[in-house]
């Protein structure tokens, strides 16, 4: 039986790792559910207060470094909070539109869109904010990816 939980606990994280390519995959909901999957099989007794203090930062890092790295990204090239939202929209639409390639296609043509609709914004200045779009989208999958490691890390250290 321990390996189908540590099956099931594991696909818990890799889910979560998915879910930073494709975001309507809600990659902390899997990580947590990993945590709590080993709390339903083996107990919770190893999860302390201070494991669930320092998660549950980490999961706050990791809402704001979504945020924020995309927010970082547009604001350098002058973009406005149209194009967070469009690259937002984007991002959440491209995977569905463009198979594999929207993930990326997707946050620029939408920042790109509301520029130029929203703001009015040529084109040279439209493409920049839309680069600027995805440079933080790619910035946000690495900083994610770096914090979940650390939050799965943690977990294992507590409970080997």
């Amino acid at each position: 039986m321990d390996f189908l939980y540590w099956a099931l606990i594991i696909a818990a994280f890799a889910i979560a790792f998915a879910g930073l390519i494709y975001p309507i995959i809600p990659s902390v909901v899997f990580v947590v559910g990993g945590f709590l999957l080993y709390g339903l099989f083996y107990g919770f007794d190893q999860f302390g207060y201070t494991f669930w203090i320092i998660e549950g930062i980490f999961v706050a890092v990791l809402f704001a470094a979504d945020y924020v790295t995309n927010l970082i990204g547009i604001k350098k090239v002058g973009g406005s909070k149209a194009a967070i939202w469009g690259s937002t929209i984007g991002l959440l639409v491209g995977p569905f539109a463009i198979p594999i390639a929207g993930i990326l296609i997707g946050p620029f043509i939408g920042a790109v869109i509301a520029e130029l609709i929203v703001h009015k914004k040529d084109l040279k200045t439209s493409v920049k904010v839309g680069i600027g779009s995805l440079i933080g989208f790619i910035s946000g999958v690495f900083a994610k990816s770096v914090i979940q490691l650390i939050m799965i890390g943690y977990f294992l250290f507590v409970v080997l």
